[in-house]
């Protein structure tokens, strides 16, 4: 949906996520690198075997919708954590699945929950809807936001009993004593992300004083439960280019591939410029430089818009993807830029013609045979080209060489080229040519198959395949909606999982 504005094999997916194989899907874009790579093939997609809505309040109603839905989250063994939104005031709750049950195919029969948890969180001041996002530490322990900057988890989570529990990474007595002033004024503004080791980080906004003194800002809980954070001022310290007030809306902390460091947005609020900065796991200290966001094209400040879901992304060598919004609308018709970094933010590389709100997924070279390029890895992301904003309407989705340019037909920037590419399948004319977008922010990488789980406005979830580069396999969810983009995930048994018109639909043979 086009933002509004004022006007492998498997020797390579061990390499690309090694904790896949003990986590399955452990939170938005798999894994902590957000790299997109299943470990495991996604099953012939031709049935719905059950579906769930993830918003009780949209489901099944007319026009765009303007929310992003957090991931949901798979196990070792099957459990699908599914964030949903069950009333206008914003209230969510957890529920589990077991993905391998469903009753009677399709969504006649939904599945029925094992068990579901309820959370008080609220979701700071917004245009968009943010996206509410869980995750999975160690494959044994779920977190998910809740009130006042807590944190919410829950051990044993393929059991319909397990311990459980509430952090405040400011201090537990701290909030108990004071949990008004806390949840009027802290709210949790991305999704959670877990290191390898169980530590978990997220992105806050506060909004008014607090005891606690708290500042908009990023936390980190440890796996033995400490808490620390600190402010996203203190993030941008001694550069005063932009004067940084807070964390990008919906951006989920990247980890470099040893999880030494993270990567994260930080903005002064809706449409500002900002900075992509690392910082130190273990201490949340900035690591120096961090880098201002420059729009390619006008050579000005790119834009960080929060209605943006685009989170960075690390390359299996350490180069850094993050998306952002150009300068003003709509000198690249409303796209944005994936920008490329090397992993110390000291280097500046091709970027992308299209990133504002997508994150990039990782593909293997070894999976699209018709490569024969001399780089390490490709990228997936979407291309649109709006027509509302002077394009042409014909968006499409592609797979990208991170290494090698191309003159960008728009803007005549040097881009990342385009090794292959598919066009959205339905038209949406005038003009000719025009067709729905594709609506994922995360997508699904399947490197047995060598393929990938792309999902459209169209309501169609397609497998794309990279040895014939051909829609291989489709299967029908929605009439077709407008909306924000959204997450797709491959379970332990090979199903996808894809959500379109505000349900998730489990798909396989």
């Amino acid at each position: 949906m086009r933002i509004l504005t004022s006007v492998i094999l498997l020797a390579s997916a061990c390499t690309l996520g090694a904790q896949s194989l003990t986590t399955p899907w452990s939170g938005y874009g798999h894994d902590p690198q957000h790299s997109g790579v299943s470990a495991n093939a996604a099953q012939p997609m031709n049935r719905i075997h059950w579906c769930t809505p993830v918003d009780t309040v949209l489901k099944d109603t007319s026009g765009p919708l303007y929310i992003h839905y957090g991931s949901a989250v798979v196990t070792a063994a099957n459990t699908v954590l599914v964030p949903q939104r069950i009333n206008a005031n914003n209230t969510y709750q957890i529920n589990a699945f077991s993905g391998g049950s469903g009753g009677a195919f399709g969504c006649g029969s939904p599945n029925t929950p094992l068990y579901t948890l309820t959370t008080d969180y609220t979701p700071p001041p917004h245009d968009w809807i943010p996206s509410y996002g869980g995750t999975l530490a160690l494959g044994t322990k779920y977190y998910y936001p809740g009130a006042g900057g807590t944190v919410y988890y829950r051990s044993s989570p393929d059991s319909a009993t397990g311990n459980s529990g509430q952090i405040a990474f400011y201090g537990n007595l701290l909030y108990t004593g004071n949990e008004n002033a806390f949840n009027n004024t802290v709210m949790i503004s991305t999704p959670i992300t877990a290191d390898r080791f169980g530590n978990i980080y997220f992105g806050f906004f506060v909004t008014g004083s607090n005891p606690a003194g708290l500042k908009s800002g990023v936390a980190r809980i440890s796996v033995s439960g400490a808490g620390s954070w600190v402010s996203a001022t203190a993030l941008a310290a001694g550069d005063t280019y932009a004067p940084i007030s807070q964390v990008q809306m919906n951006c989920g902390p990247a980890f470099s591939v040893n999880q030494s460091t993270f990567y994260i947005g930080l903005s002064s609020g809706n449409f500002t410029a900002g900075y992509l900065v690392a910082v130190n796991a273990a201490t949340l200290a900035p690591i120096l430089p961090h880098v201002h966001l420059i729009d390619p094209h006008t050579g000005q400040n790119a834009t960080i818009p929060d209605d943006s879901s685009a989170a960075p992304t690390v390359g299996p060598d350490g180069d850094v993807y993050y998306g952002v919004f150009e300068t003003a609308c709509c000198s690249n018709h409303d796209r944005g830029w994936l920008l490329h970094f090397n992993s110390t933010l000291t280097a500046s590389k091709i970027p992308g013609a299209f990133g504002w709100d997508t994150t990039a997924s990782v593909v293997a070279k070894a999976i699209v045979p018709s490569y024969a390029g001399s780089s390490s890895y490709l990228l997936l992301t979407k291309y649109n080209n709006y027509k509302s904003t002077g394009g042409t309407g014909q968006n499409y989705v592609a797979i990208t060489d991170p290494d090698t340019s191309m003159i960008d037909p728009i803007t005549g920037v040097s881009v990342m080229n385009v090794v292959m590419e598919q066009i959205g399948r339905t038209a949406d004319g005038p003009p000719a040519g025009a067709v729905r977008e594709w609506c994922i922010n995360s997508s699904a990488i399947d490197p047995v198959t060598k393929s990938a789980i792309v999902n459209s406005e169209d309501g169609t979830n397609y497998r794309w395949d990279f040895t014939t580069n051909t829609l291989s396999q489709q299967v029908s969810l929605s009439p077709g909606v407008g909306e924000a983009y959204t997450p797709t995930v491959i379970g332990p048994d090979g199903t996808v999982y894809a959500i379109n018109d505000a349900v998730l639909y489990a798909i396989g043979q």
